[in-house]
């Protein structure tokens, strides 16, 4: 799918809308930024039955408007977007920038720059592989229908049905896509291809009665209290039929489209491989970084990282007796140990999560001394669904519900417990929960006078960033690793996967790379397993740029806190920063730095001072 779409999506920009339609309704007609850009938000948002479903509101209420449908996947439907977008962006400059000042003037310029940059995504109508091995309709709506869609009633169980006749719909309009692209020089790889059919394999190949669409039906079947077994039986047989004749019949169409696709494609893994595939990598740079840092410099970047890491890899390795042989092979060694292992079974994965949940806790013990806004919203740890763990990363984060129905939720992948050594678990439990993107977008949910879609922090390299450098304060500043030369190993370990990333996509999209050549260069700076770094260097290749925002991020992030340091001195005050770099809220990288040069102006200035 387009990136704009992702972008709405991922951003879980539905939940906006009830906020949004409150504040904008409720006082009038729009006056001012804020008031703007919510109505723009409420108006894209509904244009989505999607992403109003994300909201969790107004579904199975009487003003329930879209429950029984999917989103349009046409041609024609991105066009419209296009326009509203342009439209809105125009829009925009009735309001702005001059005449503003302060935060109206802050929260200008960084709806300007995320809109003109979907704009300028919107506008590569062949960029991206539409239907890949990890998202695109035919493997996210499978999960939107399983656990996103509330079944509570009658009601809610009919939308449902409608939905899967939905799907069968969009699967049908993607297929013309995936031609068009073809018909415009977009294939994929070819291993990309083969690992898209694999997965549509696996989820039609069991037949309806064994598909998720159907098997996680029952459950909610049986919650509905004013339905009789016989409806229950009536209303499943009506949902498997047409998962049997309507859905599946339709994958296995797609996979006749990208079967022949194979003899049209080869193995050259890099965007470049497309027409205008050099612009659309470095829009995709810009995009994710929201800098202006060339692929080259970025390489570069990358390149000096993993030195400075394996440096300080050697010293620990070398401290705990581990001294010959390459480093890569020592940190195998330590991940394979037994006594660093949970067990795979059940009962070492619930230990696993026990763990994550005593390094939360000995953390929030100290979080006071360097924040002062602390989330009121609660984190629970998860394992990520058994039948997406195969193409999930090692942990992800879902930020709370607007309307508190839902914590935040930090989701841990299970499949095999080998993967994350009990070592490696601190820093993977900073980044995902406290003080990393626990931290960050609750507080964004936290933020006054801003637009709701700014609460969604919708920045990759500032919500990255911010997780990674919480990675490195956890050491530098609350000393969570005094006692654990492991775990500041761990975290190293874990840096030096985000700094290789630059190295890798970079080769891959500038320096024309091969898939070989990126998982040999992955394998030998991580110590990760054969088949970690082959998912993540394919995930590299659908989403060229997206993996540079980490190190990026936490770069800039660590260079402007050197600079408040090196001009307040004595002044400079940890817990201060970190309030105003998370309650401004997350920004392009660009207009962060502006934003955190005039705070520094502000604690200069005579009334600030003691």
């Amino acid at each position: 799918m387009k990136r704009i779409r992702k972008i709405l999506k991922i951003s879980l920009l539905g939940a906006v809308i009830a906020a949004a339609i409150g504040y904008v309704w409720i006082w009038g007609s729009p006056v001012g930024v804020n008031n703007y850009v919510n109505k723009v938000t409420v108006q894209m948002a509904l244009r989505s039955p999607e992403i109003t479903t994300q909201l969790g509101l107004i579904d199975n209420s009487l003003v329930d408007f879209h429950s029984h449908k999917l989103d349009s996947y046409t041609a024609q439907t991105d066009r419209e977007l296009l326009t509203f977008l342009v439209d809105s962006r125009r829009g925009l400059d009735r309001y702005g920038p001059r005449g503003l000042e302060g935060k109206a003037l802050l929260n200008w310029k960084v709806v300007a720059w995320l809109w003109d940059d979907w704009i300028r995504q919107q506008r590569l109508t062949y960029s991206s592989y539409r239907v890949n091995q990890i998202s695109g309709p035919m493997v996210d709506i499978p999960k939107f229908l399983t656990d996103r869609h509330i079944i509570e009633d009658r009601s809610s169980l009919n939308n449902y049905i409608a939905r899967l006749r939905e799907f069968a719909r969009v699967i049908g309009e993607v297929k013309v896509r995936v031609i068009d692209d073809r018909d415009h020089g977009l294939v994929p790889p070819d291993f990309i291809i083969q690992q898209a059919i694999i997965g549509m394999r696996a989820f039609a190949d069991g037949g309806a009665q064994n598909n998720p669409l159907i098997t996680t039906l029952a459950d909610k079947l049986d919650a509905i209290e004013d339905l009789s077994e016989s409806q229950k039986v009536q209303l499943s047989a009506e949902a498997e039929s047409i998962v049997e004749t309507q859905i599946l019949p339709l994958y296995a169409e797609m996979i006749e489209v990208f079967e022949a696709l194979l003899p049209l494609s080869n193995n050259h893994a890099g965007i470049w491989r497309l027409p205008r595939g050099a612009e659309i990598y470095q829009k995709a740079l810009h995009s994710q970084n929201s800098t202006t840092l060339s692929a080259e410099e970025i390489h570069h970047l990358g390149l000096s990282e993993v030195g400075r890491i394996e440096g300080e890899m050697e010293q620990i390795l070398v401290d705990n007796g581990l001294a010959k042989g390459p480093i890569v092979d020592r940190i195998r060694y330590l991940m394979t140990l037994p006594e660093h292992n949970f067990a795979n079974t059940e009962a070492g994965r619930a230990a696993q999560i026990a763990y994550l949940n005593r390094v939360n806790d000995q953390l929030m013990a100290k979080v006071a001394e360097f924040f002062i806004t602390i989330p009121s919203q609660p984190l629970e740890i998860l394992r990520i669904p058994e039948y997406a763990e195969d193409a999930a990363p090692g942990g992800y984060y879902t930020p709370p519900a607007f309307d508190g129905s839902a914590p935040g939720r930090f989701y841990i992948n299970q499949k095999n417990t080998a993967d994350n050594p009990r070592w490696t678990l601190p820093t993977l439990m900073y980044h995902e929960g406290s003080p990393g993107h626990h931290f960050q977008l609750s507080a964004s949910q936290l933020m006054e006078d801003v637009p709701f879609l700014l609460k969604l922090s919708p920045f990759n390299a500032y919500s990255e960033g911010w997780a990674l450098y919480s990675e490195r304060i956890a050491k530098t500043d609350m000393g969570m690793y005094k006692t654990n030369p492991l775990g500041d190993l761990g975290r190293l370990q874990a840096e030096m996967f985000r700094a290789v990333r630059l190295v890798v996509d970079t080769g891959i999209h500038a320096k024309r790379w091969s898939r070989e050549r990126a998982i040999d260069y992955m394998l030998s700076k991580t110590g990760m397993t054969e088949a970690e770094v082959t998912r993540e260097i394919e995930r590299y290749v659908v989403w060229p740029g997206q993996a540079t925002a980490y190190k990026v991020g936490q770069l800039a992030l660590l260079k402007l806190r050197a600079n408040a340091e090196t001009q307040l001195g004595a002044a400079f005050d940890l817990r201060q920063f970190h309030e105003m770099i998370l309650l401004n809220g997350a920004m392009p990288l660009e207009v962060l730095e502006e934003s955190v040069d005039l705070w520094i102006q502000q604690q200069l200035a005579p009334n600030n001072q003691g």
